[in-house]
């Protein structure tokens, strides 16, 4: 199997059509395309979501922190805690454990948000630490979202950027590596400095209230992997709008000198948003200065993308580009 997330067919297949939906208080339950359960307790939803982190290795706390509660944001909730699960390698042991929790408690704080518990292990099964974060969030009902409720027509748009937490990972990460493929010490610089761009909480506050219908955090896949998880998720097609993507600088310059399609990868920090093609969105954000960019379009059925003026077939890339790049490097180191 691809390393990385299981994914399309394979995940209904082999895990998802194994989960029997039967209470009736879960209005939104698992799912593909879904990374957010929603429970009705009556007077407020509960939203519960999990992420791991296994490919960042500096400020990997503070990573797994966002990344979980930007799920809960794209659900249109407000997160307030947070479950941590810390596997880590007998070579790190508990001085590494004390860093990291420290790490990822000082990030939920500031964001509001408690440690509500979870597990410390040390287990030489993994080489590497690994984060699972479980992140519990509020919502009223009627600002809930998902990528379930997107429909024919809709725009679709993407926050801040394309590759964001990808480049950020390989310019701090990979620094040596990005320099000796010719990748400029500006652009490592300005990759390395998207910690704060992480979060897709203030997106979310704005979009709920502005007449988006579904939002989906843009994980792994990158802009593609978010398409087709929502479009998946609502059952219909979808056209990609590559003519339109706005690529920073630094990220075109990574990404080209490392042969990766950045609409591949991974890009925690930008969220989808589908919205009737009559609400002045990008209006709304530029107030708010926030970029979008229009990425696409839902259609009834197909999965198409648009590229030098030209529509043709599209297919998802079998595996996100960070993980194709870990892989080509460790193969060759």
């Amino acid at each position: 199997m691809e390393i990385g997330k299981l994914a399309g067919d394979n995940l209904k297949k082999v895990i998802l059509d194994k989960i029997e939906h039967f209470r009736s208080d879960v209005i939104v339950p698992a799912g593909v395309g879904e990374d957010s359960a929603v429970v009705d307790l009556g007077d407020y939803l509960l939203v519960v979501s999990s992420d791991p982190i296994t490919g960042a290795e500096k400020n990997a706390g503070f990573i797994a922190v966002n990344v979980s509660c930007n799920d809960i944001a794209a659900a249109g909730a407000e997160p307030f805690g947070i479950q941590v699960v810390l596997l880590l390698p007998p070579s790190l042991g508990e001085e590494h454990a004390e860093l990291l929790m420290d790490e990822i408690v000082e990030t939920a704080k500031s964001m509001e948000i408690e440690v509500l518990g979870g597990h410390t292990e040390i287990t030489d099964l993994i080489q590497k630490p690994m984060i699972t974060v479980t992140a519990l969030g509020k919502a009223k009902k009627e600002e809930l979202t998902s990528s379930s409720a997107a429909e024919i027509g809709d725009d679709l748009y993407i926050s801040k950027g394309i590759g964001i937490e990808g480049s950020y990972i390989l310019a701090n990460d990979y620094q040596d590596y990005l320099i000796d493929k010719g990748v400029s010490q500006e652009s490592i610089d300005k990759a390395s400095g998207y910690l704060d761009l992480l979060s897709v909480i203030p997106e979310s506050r704005i979009a709920r209230k502005n007449g988006v219908k579904a939002m989906h955090d843009v994980t792994e896949g990158g802009v593609y992997g978010a398409i087709e998880e929502m479009a998946a998720a609502s059952g219909l097609g979808y056209v990609i709008e590559a003519d339109n993507f706005k690529i920073k600088a630094e990220v075109k310059d990574i990404c080209n000198k490392l042969n990766i399609d950045p609409a591949g990868l991974i890009s925690s920090g930008s969220m989808l948003m589908a919205v009737a093609p009559d609400i002045d969105l990008e209006s709304v954000f530029s107030k708010n200065n926030i970029e979008l960019i229009k990425v696409g379009r839902l259609i009834e059925n197909g999965s198409y993308i648009e590229k030098n003026g030209e529509k043709e077939e599209f297919s998802l890339p079998d595996e996100d580009e960070l993980w194709k790049f870990i892989k080509n490097v460790t193969q060759t180191t």
